[in-house]
């Protein structure tokens, strides 16, 4: 059995920037990462952006760390590995290969998974040709896929399908989305965010097609055609699936506190001793709104396992941000800000409109700011931060954050 004072599960950007966080504070205590993939560090944002998908950089710039960042500073990195049971009481992780880790203090950084189809429920989708996007293996195939494919079927009304619609359409091959929703993105957004997103992956030559799912994959050893459940037979050579993520608690349920993903509180400490969690697996208890939320993004990820790196080394330090996410396609800046979960106890205030194609929705809870979706109004994101940053009551404000072009920087105290 090894032994190790940090063990940390999980060799992204959360893992990473953990190890990176407590070497700097603790120059001699023993670090171990774990990861399921043999790679070092890399970046998983570069993997959903057209300069790495059509080849503009060289394929080594994805990397953000190499192996002798980790020897020079005595890290351990044990790749390809993936754990697969935990023993709270005896500090153990086990791992696939056989091997037990032992831990003083334990991080599980376990990131997500993307959500698979079932071959047993959708005939045909383990064939050649149906991709989905996580590691560099993912990212490898997609862009061998790309140089011959003539027409391609993207699943999922989220951030992948729509990054992947652009990279498609760039390479001028003939694009068909499938959203089982009324409309795009229909469990965060409303009608008119979804209908102004689509608008713009038409004029982009995407075809959207709502309200359907994938019942069967055609081909013989790869894709050839896929139908629908009302249907429709759509020729493809390559299919590219975001349905969204599922995430590998399995091994530590027994453990801990588990939901959707591991719950923790504000210091991102689990209630198994000298446990701690950190990155899109992790449901925390978020002081900003009083509640518990998971947030999937890599700044959210990257601030998570510093404050998770300094709680391991005793510091005591709540994680506090307010998260946001950007993306830009088809002439369309979008962005999240903050928790823009559409809850019962929430207010939503629109602000502009479809036919200006600048849309954006406020939500509050209670008197406070809590979130923003964006449509062509990235600009905003800074004083909304602010807004949400410092829980200013804005009960007697609702008409001005209704109005497209009020400065919501006259709302934030000098």
């Amino acid at each position: 059995m090894t032994q190790f004072k940090y063990l940390i599960i999980g060799g992204g950007v959360a893992g990473t920037t953990a190890a990176e966080t407590i070497r700097q504070n603790d120059p001699s205590g023993s670090i171990a990462i774990v990861s399921d993939e043999p790679h070092v560090f890399y970046s998983r944002i570069m993997l959903s952006k057209p300069i790495f998908f059509l080849e503009k950089i060289p394929f080594e710039q994805v990397y953000l760390k190499n192996e002798t960042w980790y020897k020079e500073r005595n890290i351990a990195f044990l790749g390809g590995k993936t754990a697969v049971g935990m023993n709270a009481e005896e500090k153990t992780v086990s791992l696939d290969d056989g091997a037990v880790l032992q831990y003083e203090k334990l991080l599980l950084a376990i990131g997500g998974y993307p959500r698979k189809w079932d071959p047993q429920k959708i005939q045909g989708s383990d064939k050649k040709g149906v991709c989905y996007l996580r590691t560099l293996e993912d990212a490898k195939k997609i862009i061998e896929g790309v140089k011959t494919a003539k027409s391609a079927v993207c699943v999922g009304g989220g951030f992948v399908s729509f990054e992947a619609c652009e990279l498609l359409r760039m390479k001028n091959i003939d694009t068909t989305l499938l959203i089982m929703e009324p409309h795009y993105w229909a469990n965060v957004w409303d009608e008119t965010s979804g209908l102004i997103v689509e608008e713009y992956l038409r004029q982009g030559g995407v075809n959207v097609l709502k309200n359907e799912e994938v019942e069967k994959v055609f081909g013989a050893d790869r894709v050839e055609s896929v139908r629908t459940k009302s249907g429709k037979d759509i020729p493809c050579q390559m299919v590219v699936v975001g349905i969204g993520l599922t995430f590998p608690v399995g091994p530590f349920k027994d453990c801990m506190d588990c939901g959707r993903g591991i719950k923790t509180n504000e210091y991102l400490e689990t209630n198994a001793p000298d446990v701690w969690a950190a990155g899109d697996a992790v449901e925390f208890y978020d002081v900003a709104v009083g509640e518990s939320v998971q947030l999937g993004n890599w700044v959210n990820a990257q601030v998570q396992g510093r404050v998770a790196g300094l709680n391991m080394l005793g510091k005591k330090q709540p994680f506090r941000m307010v998260s946001f996410y950007t993306t830009q396609g088809f002439g369309l800046s979008i962005a999240f800000v903050g928790d823009i979960r559409p809850l019962p106890d929430r207010t939503v205030i629109t602000r502009g409109s479809r036919e200006s194609k600048s849309y954006g929705r406020l939500i509050l809870k209670d008197k406070e700011l809590v979130g923003a979706t964006l449509l062509n109004r990235t600009p905003e994101m800074a004083p909304i931060s602010k807004l949400i940053e410092k829980d200013i009551d804005l009960s007697a404000h609702h008409a001005e954050l209704a109005d497209p072009d009020f400065n919501l920087k006259t709302l934030i105290p000098s």
